[in-house]
């Protein structure tokens, strides 16, 4: 019992450390929002950038990519846009299509396909590196749809600064309102991009790369070793591994590119679960080089957390498994519980004050509170996405190779538009099993902790009864809601491969 009650403190302290680091971000962001970086001016000679799009199987959002990038408010002369496609549906000839139609309305795109897709995006990226011509490269995933004037608003910061290698621009939402789902999701999102990345990048610390709207310079990729396969996140790999050069990398949260945030559950999941398994990859892979680089103590430590951030989440689960043979063998088993849930308790503060701060920040104090009153449902749900996460993260840890299963795309904007019956909606996950066990699990420890007389434990086990219950409820609901694609049409033949 000793020992049970050693790792459940050890569990609970490490816990209660990502929490306090979200309340130090919120407070090192309150510092520092108002460093905002000079405005460079336009150069006399714009730089020859090349635009990589990256996709995968994205018939409903293609055109939409498409015509967003011939829409790109930037010298043609001084342009070039790659379409990197992996598809292996119809996506590739309604892709050419689409290019066909927009030739001689804006510049040229060019259409490279690959038969097969070893390394998936990462691999896809270092594919088309012998054919890029700009000097700086911007990278879209195929949901986002960036403003005409993107290139002319951040191109320039590279240009007033040879020692930054990348930038990183805001995430905003095309679809932010469509459900009570992707409200959550803007929720959380607005929390790392306005206060988390505002923060680490202003105080110098380590960051990350989003995969997706921001730029590269291209001797920068070169110098740090080029994109690499052998994680999930090549983004956040490929930015530790050029900071770690000498790189910087700035973030520019007052320059945002709209996206489409899932709007099914399962799809919220397997994006949460690449990027959990992605993450924990870089931290296998970088942990030793950030300890040993000649950073300050506070980059590397603040670099390995922010690595193994998803660690969290098995946390969570070995946390409430610990709880129940504790309050079961009494008052002295379950003694420190007290304390530690308290420490927890406090700790815990940091996310949900984080996300309130990025919302004020948005709204600029009108209509922040509306938007808050997700937060108690995005609580929950950062505790139902333990299950799925903690196996992600045991694929991270493992020598085993990983899949890119890459988040589906639906082109749900308004409220509407369908997603239950379209092409790449997802089935229900076994996951929902463990789920299942461990709301049963979690309500057979709040009956303990009641019958023990422990009530300061009731609320946070609850936290667990109705996270992982939501999880369940909301992913049976919209398995059966889902329409296989089988009985909704005929199957299509494969086109053949398009090459420019």
């Amino acid at each position: 019992m000793l020992a049970l009650s050693l790792l459940h403190a050890v569990t609970a302290i490490t816990l209660a450390i990502y929490g306090a680091n979200a309340l130090l971000m919120t407070l090192l962001y309150l510092r520092r929002r108002r460093q905002t970086p000079p405005v460079p001016p336009e150069p006399a000679q714009w730089p020859l950038v090349t635009v990589q799009a990256p996709i995968f199987n994205e018939l409903h959002v293609v055109e939409r990519l498409i015509q967003a990038l011939a829409a790109l408010d930037y010298p043609p002369d001084r342009l070039q846009i790659q379409l990197l496609d992996d598809s292996t549906d119809e996506t590739t000839a309604l892709a050419a299509a689409c290019i066909e139609r927009q030739r001689g309305q804006g510049p040229a795109i060019e259409l490279l396909h690959r038969q097969k897709r070893p390394g998936f995006k990462a691999g896809a990226l270092a594919a088309a590196m012998p054919q890029v011509r700009g000097e700086v490269i911007a990278i879209f995933d195929a949901d986002f749809v960036p403003a005409p004037d993107f290139l002319r608003r951040t191109v320039p910061y590279l240009l007033a600064d040879p020692a930054i290698g990348f930038l990183q621009t805001r995430w905003s939402h095309l679809n932010a309102g469509y459900s009570l789902l992707t409200r959550m999701q803007a929720l959380a999102l607005d929390g790392h991009f306005v206060v988390e990345q505002t923060a680490r990048q202003r105080s110098g610390w380590l960051f990350g790369f989003n995969g997706t709207a921001g730029l590269w310079r291209r001797t920068c990729i070169d110098d740090a070793g080029g994109w690499q396969s052998d994680t999930l996140c090549e983004d956040l790999d490929l930015s530790y591994r050029a900071q770690l050069r000498g790189w910087r990398g700035i973030y520019l949260p007052d320059v945002d590119a709209p996206a489409e945030i899932p709007p099914q559950l399962a799809a919220l999941k397997r994006q949460q679960g690449r990027w959990a398994t992605g993450s924990i990859q870089a931290f296998r892979k970088l942990a030793l080089p950030v300890a040993c680089s000649p950073r300050p103590l506070s980059h590397k430590i603040e670099g390995l957390i922010h690595l193994g951030a998803y660690f969290c989440h098995p946390l969570m689960v070995l946390l409430l498994l610990l709880t129940l043979p504790l309050l079961w063998f009494g008052d002295t088993a379950a003694n420190p519980l007290r304390w530690l849930l308290a420490y927890l308790g406090l700790a815990s503060v940091g996310p949900p004050l984080l996300y309130t701060v990025s919302q004020w920040e948005l709204q600029r104090g009108q209509g922040w509170l509306r938007r808050l009153a997700a937060l108690p449902l995005l609580v929950l749900m950062g505790t139902g996405l333990a299950v799925s996460n903690t196996a992600a993260v045991a694929a991270g840890l493992s020598n085993r190779p990983v899949a890119f299963r890459r988040t589906p795309k639906f082109h749900v904007q308004d409220r509407r538009d369908l997603w239950r019956n379209k092409r790449y909606a997802l089935p229900l996950s076994w996951l929902v099993l463990g789920e299942a066990f461990l709301t049963g699990y979690a309500l057979l420890t709040v009956a303990v902790a009641l019958w023990r007389g422990h009530y300061y434990a009731a609320p946070f086990l609850l936290l667990y009864v109705g996270g992982f219950g939501m999880m369940v409820v909301v992913g049976i609901v919209q398995g059966w809601q889902r329409q296989p694609p089988r009985r909704r049409m005929r199957k299509q033949p494969r086109p053949a491969a398009v090459v420019e």
